[in-house]
């Protein structure tokens, strides 16, 4: 059985420490493999730290920033730290049931595999709240499906991209990728770039519906920012996923459909978020350009020439002839 790394990003955590921490806790060391727990506290002002010295010692190694950043530095400073065979990424907010590594380890008996995650339910209820995705094409605007999952159980499930809150992967592919983009700290959608990136050079992201764990909605992030600076950040973060993984004549006609189809109509209605995220983006633009070159010369290394379009219509080939249950 692989060893696991366990990756926890945190920041004020506490509460969720007391409430969710000891269950996963026992699973994980009921694993019988070898598993290193690394907590990255991401400069929080309550006493998570000390809570978990307290309780768990030398158990947990905890990484402690001076500087709040955001979910893809923390995470990636935890990513450095890990020895182990697995990296599994685990938000505080998220507690795991039984059985749910078992499940997973034999998708990691495939070469390609880079992760696989489970099924995400409420915290009080079983109302799934994560589960495969399969991406569509609207213009050039890429938008992932409703939820699904594949009626025959011993099928395998690809999926878009993999939740950072559950994800098992693999750590040398993880590692060799760098983790998470930085750009898109505080949060949202570097989950899926980095899934994109995975499936770019020929490597696999799966879901696993009989892996289950519960999440409590939106406890790590609210409270974090006002409503507005939240939809700014995701659709500047949508608008650099599109950016760094479109290419020529897709890459702008998809300016010309954001400036026409966001950009205008936010300003023209006074929701200024989308056009005040598209100058975020313009600003940053240089940045994009030096990840998306680095990018180039990763994939030339591994010998692809995998474009984004082109995963999409592969996660599509593989769903054919299945009996894909929409959720």
């Amino acid at each position: 059985m692989r060893s696991i790394s366990v990756v926890i990003p945190n920041f004020n955590g506490k509460h969720l420490f007391e409430k969710y921490f000891e269950n996963n806790y026992k699973i994980l060391n009921g694993l019988g493999t070898k598993v290193q727990i690394i907590v990255v506290d991401d400069a929080s002002t309550d006493d998570s730290v000390e809570y978990l010295e307290n309780h768990y010692g030398s158990k947990v190694t905890v990484i402690r920033k001076e500087i709040n950043s955001g979910f893809a530095h923390t995470c990636n400073l935890g990513i450095q730290k890990a020895t182990n065979d697995l990296i599994f990424l685990l938000n505080t907010d998220v507690t795991l049931e039984e059985g749910y590594f078992e499940k997973l380890y034999k998708y990691f008996e495939l070469e390609d595999t880079f992760g696989v995650m489970g099924r995400i339910i409420g915290m009080e209820d079983d109302n799934i709240l994560d589960a495969a995705r399969s991406p569509r094409i609207l213009g050039r605007k890429i938008k992932p499906s409703n939820f699904f999952y594949l009626k025959d159980s011993d099928s395998l499930t690809p999926t878009f991209y993999l939740s950072g809150a559950i994800a098992l992967m693999d750590t040398r592919k993880l590692k060799e990728i760098n983790g998470f983009n930085e750009m898109f700290n505080p949060y949202y959608g570097e989950d899926q770039e980095m899934s994109i990136r995975a499936w770019r050079l020929g490597w696999k992201c799966y879901y696993e519906h009989n892996a289950v764990c519960r999440h409590e909605v939106s406890a790590t992030t609210k409270g974090h920012k006002d409503s507005y600076s939240v939809k700014r950040i995701y659709f500047r973060n949508r608008y650099y996923m599109h950016h760094l993984h479109l290419q020529g004549a897709d890459l702008n006609f998809y300016h010309l459909q954001v400036i026409l189809s966001d950009v205008l109509p936010s300003i023209l209605t006074l929701q200024f978020y989308k056009a005040q995220a598209y100058v975020d983006f313009l600003r940053n633009i240089n940045e994009l350009k030096m990840k998306k070159t680095a990018f180039k010369k990763q994939m030339k290394t591994y010998k692809s020439n995998i474009g984004i379009i082109d995963v999409i219509e592969n996660i599509h080939i593989m769903l054919k002839y299945k009996q894909v249950i929409k959720l």
